[in-house]
């Protein structure tokens, strides 16, 4: 597994979450938990993380989309 994005912004963490999983592509949500136990839901980035195999496209789907400003370094 390897990160692609790390963010707080619920919207656009549902909106990648609906991207790939429609690109085929099976995202997973890691830190939500934790974020909550902290108290607050934007005190601790949520990571979404995807299959070595689907980094590259993934990568690739989210700047053809516009958002490759917010992709995790590497």
């Amino acid at each position: 597994m390897r990160e692609l994005v790390r963010s707080n912004e619920l919207v656009f963490l549902s909106w990648l979450d609906a991207f790939l999983r429609a690109e085929g592509i099976e995202p997973i949500l890691l830190d939500t938990h934790t974020s909550v136990l902290e108290g607050s839901t934007l005190a601790i980035p949520r990571r979404v993380m995807v299959e070595d195999d689907d980094l590259v496209r993934a990568r690739r789907l989210v700047e053809e989309a516009g958002e490759g400003h917010r992709l995790s370094p590497g």
